[in-house]
Parts: structure tokens; sequence; C-alpha cells
């Protein structure tokens, strides 16, 4: 299982999903219809590290963070 922390004003629970790879979780958030726009917009960290390629494999374990982009001061 991995877990899926939605941060920031996304206001979702955490998921916790079967999946191997980014792209295959990309696919799975799609079809909610409140996360599309976030999709676009967030930088996403995998086990507290930045990643970009949505190819990355994924293991039992693995934690992914959704963070929405802020402005700060």
């Amino acid at each position: 299982m991995v877990t899926i922390e939605f941060l920031g004003p996304i206001n979702k629970a955490n998921l916790e999903l079967e999946i191997s790879s980014l792209k295959e979780l990309k696919e799975i958030l799609k079809q909610d219809e409140s996360l599309k726009e976030w999709l676009e917009l967030c930088a996403v960290c995998l086990n507290g590290v930045m990643v970009f390629d949505e190819n990355v494999s994924l293991k039992a374990g693995d934690k992914i963070a959704l963070l929405p982009p802020v402005c700060g001061g």
C-alpha cells in the first residue's frame, strides 16, 4: 500500500492505494472532479523528496504528498 496525503487547501482525506507508479496514481485521481485542477498545479513529493518523473516506481510503504502552490512573504 502507498499512502497519498493531500496538503493545504486541497482538503481531502489521505488515501491508501495499491499502485506501482505516479502515472497510475494520476489516472486514479483524475476521476475525482474536485482534484483535476489541483493535479496540474501541485508538486509531488515521494518520501519527502520532490519527484518529476511520473514513471517512477513505487513500493509498499511509500508516502506521496501533493503540495499545492502557496504564496509566502
